[in-house]
């Protein structure tokens, strides 16, 4: 169940099988919602506390509806209402309060990343907005959103949605096969845990941030919990076993983060760790003893406090990030977390005691049957006018700007050759605009599956008799030169093609993920589709420059795809790859203005004097190398602006804008190395 909703209440005993309030959840419920926001306000990490609500959701809603099913049926309307009551006031009024703080505090170019992400937190799909951004190499370049912990409360809202259905299916299957419902129900969870996990698993290990969003790779631990609902009556243990179990799963959920690197290996089989240690506190129930972990669970301070985890859980990520940005760190610190869990507390307590409660406890849906829905969704109205008035300004923010190779109040590339005197007018406003920056990539709209791979995607500017063609292949810093390309082709009849893949440059091997065998795979139909296209010349990259720092280098890879492009008799157009930064340059602008010295990075500490790619010594006679660092970096500074222009559009991407006028540089080293 989600954090603060609530549970029928009577009189405890000591045994767990005869009890129907169970007062150690709460508390285990409020040390879940702790551990998620000391994890992530002190010590940047993610601690497993998520995966605790799933695991009570489950175990909770499971025995109502159980229940429910056994006495007669489940009536879907008024339990959805209610759900609708209980779920939508306060995480409205935060999503509203958030989009009223990022118009004052965030920075332009965060802001379409926002308004969409709060628009899919309205309709609980941030996990699946979140998910396509984790398969969508370019979206991984945003900067942390200040809602994404939505992705938990939609996957639980998704749950509350299907679950009952499920359940409805069950027994009806139950009854027509004069079966137990309990039983039909615990095969049928049993099914679904197995597939859950066992799908979690294989999709963790091939594309872990995929699937830590995705529903179905959470689905078995929602099931977890109803298979312990259905089980926990009859787990009858010693009380001194259920003493240790309860303080083993305390201990457990308080390690969990700092032993697992949660945000990099779960869930898979690691999320077991919290799931199954919150079913220890489950199992072992009130024990009657002063000594055991549910002595202080069910005190009334951590009773208190899963009342209000509902609202922390909601108000502690925003104030957070909130908090960072107005005060310009990356780390809060001792005080400033303190100032943070305190603000949050604060919040949650009034939104819990003026917002959440009064609208629970209201005849909202009790006097008329659709009430609820009729509150809902006059509710959702207000949230959606402001993120829809908010994405009209930014998109009259972004206005209709495009740069050209040669504009004299735009010259980006032209300002870093020798001799450059600026012709265009003062005061002339940077280029793009900040808020479209994060989608600065060069793209190209005629694209569609090759027939040999329909994995690859090739996409094409046409010309009717193309002079030459060339091809674009290898990951994302490569597409960057698309910008330049373009300008290219249509002054000089060029055909362009681009085969791209992010973060798998066109290689024999997979550099940047060695494990990841799809690059592998991607490149072979890659250099076959080259060879039967038998192009006029390939641009790729020379190196790759994988983190701030003197880190540069030519992978053996690359060198043996030339050596295969030499075999066909197809030139190569090696690029050496451009610098990355250890901080992202547009955050830096938007914070402290383009002419801030924290902004700027010393080149010598960026990019080596000499390239890689010199000391290869079997490098074959097709390559030609480019080298375009001098216009990315001055000699002394490489800067966020040069020529009125935003050079980089994150910490490692060049702008396209700024790309579009390096083009008269890139034509000119092109035409010059192929004799064109």
């Amino acid at each position: 169940m989600l954090p603060g909703t609530s549970v029928a209440t009577g009189a405890p005993t000591s045994r767990p099988a005869a009890r129907s309030f169970r007062p150690e959840l709460q508390g285990l419920r409020a040390l879940a919602v702790t551990l998620v926001v000391i994890y992530h306000v002190w010590l940047d990490r993610i601690s497993g506390g998520v995966d605790v609500f799933f695991l009570i959701s489950g175990f909770l809603i499971t025995g109502q509806l159980a229940r429910a099913a056994g006495r007669g049926g489940i009536t879907l309307r008024p339990m959805w209402g209610r759900m609708l009551k209980r779920l939508l006031p306060a995480a409205l009024t935060v999503l509203a309060a958030t989009i009223a703080a990022a118009l004052v505090l965030l920075p332009e170019h965060r802001w379409f990343q926002t308004i969409g992400e709060v628009v899919a937190s309205v309709f609980y799909v941030e996990n699946w907005r979140l998910a396509a951004d984790s398969v969508d190499y370019f979206a991984q370049h945003d900067s942390a959103s200040v809602v994404q912990h939505f992705w938990s409360l939609s996957i639980q809202g998704q749950f509350y949605l299907v679950w009952p259905l499920l359940v409805l299916l069950v027994a009806w299957i139950a009854r027509r096969a004069g079966r137990s419902l309990r039983r039909t129900l615990a095969f049928a969870l049993g099914i679904l845990f197995t597939a859950s996990l066992a799908y979690s698993v294989v999709l963790t290990a091939a594309d872990q941030p995929l699937a830590y969003f995705h529903s179905l790779t959470r689905v078995w631990e929602f099931a977890l919990g109803g298979l312990l609902a259905l089980a926990v009556d009859a787990l009858v243990l010693p009380r001194a076993a259920r003493i240790t179990l309860g303080w083993l799963g305390v201990a457990g959920l308080v390690s969990c983060g700092m032993v697992l690197q949660v945000g990099t290996v779960f869930p898979g089989y690691a999320a077991l760790w919290p799931t199954l240690c919150a079913a220890f506190v489950i199992v072992a129930g009130a024990t009657g003893s002063r000594f055991a972990a549910d002595r202080p669970l069910s005190s009334r301070p951590m009773a208190y406090l899963g009342n209000l985890s509902y609202a922390l859980y909601l108000w502690h990520w925003p104030v957070l990030l909130f908090y960072l940005l107005a005060r310009g760190r990356e780390q809060v610190g001792l005080l400033g977390g303190a100032v943070v869990i305190g603000v949050s507390l604060a919040l949650s307590a009034l939104t819990y005691h003026f917002v959440e409660k009064p609208v629970r406890d209201s005849r909202i849906g009790v006097e008329r049957p659709w009430g609820s829905y009729r509150f809902a969704v006059l509710a959702m109205i207000p949230v959606l006018v402001a993120a829809g008035t908010w994405q009209f300004v930014a998109t009259e923010r972004a206005g209709a700007f495009a740069a050209a190779p040669y504009d004299r109040n735009y010259p980006g590339a032209n300002a870093r050759l020798p001799g450059f005197q600026y012709q265009g007018d003062e005061d002339v406003e940077f280029g793009p605009p900040l808020v479209t920056l994060p989608d600065d990539f060069a793209r190209i709209d005629d694209c569609g599956p090759a027939e040999r791979d329909e994995r690859m995607e090739i996409c094409t500017i046409p010309a009717e008799r193309p002079e030459r063609r060339v091809v674009i292949v290898g990951d994302s810093h490569i597409q960057q030169y698309t910008a330049s390309l373009r300008a290219i082709a249509e002054k000089r009849g060029w055909e362009i093609t681009t085969i791209l893949r992010g973060a798998c440059p066109f290689s024999v091997t997979s550099d940047v993920n060695p494990d990841d065998q799809s690059c592998v795979d991607w490149n072979a139909s890659t250099l076959a589709e080259i060879i039967d296209r038998a192009p006029d010349a390939v641009l790729t990259l020379a190196s790759r420059d994988v983190r701030a720092g003197l880190t540069e280098n030519t992978p053996r890879g690359f060198v043996d795809q030339w050596h295969n492009l030499d075999a066909a008799g197809i030139p190569v157009l090696a690029v050496r790859d451009n610098p990355r930064f250890d901080f992202s340059p547009p955050d830096c602008v938007a914070a402290n203005g383009p002419a801030a010295a924290e902004c700027r990075a010393p080149r010598d500490e960026l990019l080596a004097e000499s390239p890689p790619y010199e000391a290869v010594g079997d490098v074959p006679p097709n390559v030609s190398f480019l080298d375009f660092s001098d216009f990315f970096c001055g000699r002394e500074w490489c800067t966020p602006v040069a020529g009125n222009v935003y050079t980089f559009m994150d910490d490692n991407h060049l702008s396209a804008t700024f790309m579009t006028t390096l083009a008269p540089v890139v034509e000119r080293d092109i035409t010059d190395a192929l004799g064109w």
